[in-house]
This record gives structure tokens, C-alpha cells and sequence, in this order.
């Protein structure tokens, strides 16, 4: 019977061995479908025998040098997925805002030592507004920071447009029920498109309150209804007898759409508009 191996192949007359090369040893094993049914472990002696090697060491080598370049085309061609760039995308536009906070709350505080009447306003202020009140205010390294943090959120504004108009390329299914920002939120908290496809709609729902979950199992707090997809409006303007019942069903659509989305690429109407209306239906039902 013959057993193909990575080195070459073994059968009942011999080996014949596939040479030494570890691009065309990778590109061998990577076509390899072997059942472990059938499968026959071996040791490093046939592989010498095939002449592929003549010690351990070299062997060992050898199988080295070929899993390196397996690694190698398999890390490529996971840079090379459609939603690696939109990963990264949210991932910046997440610290941005980390950033852009942190410094209009220092800003703020450091513009109160130098108008105190400022304190009791700010904190009630939208943050666009404190700010704009800060950069008129201030002067030399304040007004400077100022005008920084007015720069990032510029620069945050149009990242934030990218990624809406990405998410609607990489995931249009997805993105179509609950709008490319949101869904690439759900993407990055995922970890990838393909992750997300796994998921069903009960961690979907749920996605993003992992703080709330884990206060529910140690100490039995109320179960969380729903994590990210809070964010969209068909969730958070709900009643709050039924949203739910509506983070359920949004959730369950989602994690349709979701493998729509990973296996076809493409928009599928008649899904988004069943869809759509059953989502509608559960924010009405009694």
C-alpha cells in the first residue's frame, strides 16, 4: 500500500524520495490529504532510505526548514484577506478615540487652573464644544495641544468614513443590517471575518460586554442582552420590554449575514429584505 509522506513516497518495493528542496517539500505537503484512518506513523530512517537524508540532525533540519516555509505562505496569504485592512482600520480608529478623550480631559483640567470658572461648565459640555471653548481661551502649549486634539478628531472623522465605506465592501450583508461602522466593530471585537462566521447568534448578541458576562457568571448578576449591536438604532431606541427580544433576533440574522458575507462575498437582497422585516416584526410584537 502506498503512504505519501512529505520526504517521499513508501510502499511495499521501497521509497522514492521528492528531492530536498524545502519549496517544492512545502508545496508537497501542502497537497497532502491523508486520512488518519489510513495514516502510518514512520521514523527518520525511511527518510534516509529514500536518500533524502543521511542523520536525525539533518532531518530534523530539513522538516525545520519546510514547516518555515509553510508558516511563511500561510501567515502571506492571511495578510492577504479582505478584512485584514479593515481590522487594522477599526483598531486605529478605536485608539484614536482612546487618545482624542484622554487629551481633551487634560486639556480641560489644565484650562481650569487658568480659569476656574471654567470647572463647573466643562464636564457638561459636548466634547467638540469644550474644546473649541479651550483653543479660544488658551495660549502657548495649551493652545497648541488644542489645536492637536482638533487635528486627530479631523483625522478621526474621515478614518471613521473609510471604515463604514470598507465594512460595506468587505461585509455588505452585515453592513446592510446594521451599518458599516457597527459592523466592523463587530468584525475587530471578533478578531475576523472568518471568526465571526463561526459564531452563532447568541455570542453574537453578546459580543462586547465580556465585562458584563463575566460579573454574571461569578456573581449572578443579570445576564447582558446585548453587547456592540447596542449601537444600532433598531436596538437601542427599542422599548425596553422588547429589545431583547430584538437583540435576539438581530443577532440571529447577523450571524447569517456574517457567513453570507465570509463565503459569497456579495450582497443577497432576498436574505436582507426577509431579514429586515423580521427584525421590524420584533420590535412590534407583544
Amino acid at each position: 500500500m502506498l503512504q505519501r509522506y512529505w520526504f517521499g513516497d513508501v510502499d511495499e518495493e521501497g521509497c522514492r524520495g521528492a528531492g530536498t528542496d524545502p519549496a517544492a517539500l512545502a508545496e508537497r505537503a501542502a497537497a497532502l490529504r491523508t486520512g488518519m484512518d489510513s495514516f502510518v506513523p514512520i521514523d527518520w530512517e525511511a527518510a534516509r532510505d529514500c536518500g533524502v537524508v543521511r542523520t536525525r540532525e539533518e532531518y530534523i533540519d530539513l522538516l525545520r526548514s519546510v514547516c518555515t516555509v509553510l508558516a511563511r505562505k500561510k501567515i502571506a496569504r492571511a495578510y492577504q484577506g479582505r478584512d485584514v485592512e479593515l481590522l487594522q482600520m477599526v483598531r486605529m480608529l478605536d485608539e484614536l478615540d482612546n487618545v482624542i478623550n484622554l487629551l481633551s480631559e487634560r486639556a480641560a483640567e489644565w484650562y481650569q487652573v487658568t480659569n476656574p470658572s471654567f470647572s463647573r461648565k466643562y464636564r457638561s459640555l459636548p466634547a467638540k464644544k469644550m474644546l473649541t471653548i479651550v483653543r479660544k481661551g488658551a495660549k502657548g502649549g495649551l493652545s497648541d495641544v488644542a489645536d492637536e486634539i482638533e487635528r486627530l478628531a479631523g483625522a478621526r472623522s474621515r478614518l471613521m468614513r473609510e471604515v463604514s465605506a470598507r465594512a460595506d465592501e468587505v461585509m455588505p450583508n452585515t453592513s446592510a443590517l446594521i451599518g458599516g461602522l457597527v459592523a466592523a466593530r463587530l468584525l475587530s471585537r471578533a478578531g475576523g471575518l472568518a471568526t465571526l462566521a463561526r459564531m452563532p447568534g447568541s455570542t453574537i448578541q453578546v459580543l462586547g460586554s465580556e465585562r458584563a458576562l463575566f460579573s454574571h457568571l461569578r456573581g449572578g448578576s443579570p445576564p447582558p442582552k446585548h453587547g456592540i449591536i447596542f449601537q444600532h438604532r433598531r436596538v437601542h431606541n427599542a422599548p425596553k420590554d422588547v429589545r431583547g427580544r430584538v437583540a435576539r433576533v438581530l443577532a440571529a440574522k447577523l450571524a447569517i449575514a456574517a457567513r453570507l458575507d465570509y463565503y459569497r462575498g456579495e450582497a443577497v437582497p432576498e436574505f436582507l429584505e426577509g431579514a429586515q422585516a423580521r427584525i421590524d416584526e420584533a420590535g412590534v410584537e407583544a
